[in-house]
């Protein structure tokens, strides 16, 4: 569990959500600085639990785990289609 990291409370709270029939929706998205709490991989999910602590999740331990998330979590933010859009550079004189 990432302790350190907590939700944001107040107006600075008010700042990076919205409210969308009901549910807190985040505007924030995860930078390379988020790192799974499992194996320190770069995060690509965000789960909100329901005593407001945060859950961060590569794309691999979230795909092992999502199915228990899904029952406790009062948000996921899956962010693993970043990972389709990333290509890896080529070197010309490789070719």
């Amino acid at each position: 569990m990432n302790g350190r990291k907590f939700w944001p409370w107040g107006a600075e709270r008010q700042q990076e959500s919205e409210k969308s029939d009901g549910a807190e929706v985040l505007t924030a998205s995860l930078t390379v600085a988020d790192r799974c709490d499992r194996c320190g991989a770069r995060a690509y999910v965000r789960v909100l639990l329901p005593n407001f602590l945060e859950l961060l999740f590569c794309a691999h331990h979230n795909r092992q785990y999502a199915s228990a998330l899904m029952k406790i979590a009062v948000e996921i933010r899956d962010e693993t289609g970043q990972l389709a859009h990333t290509s890896p550079h080529v070197d010309s004189a490789c070719l």
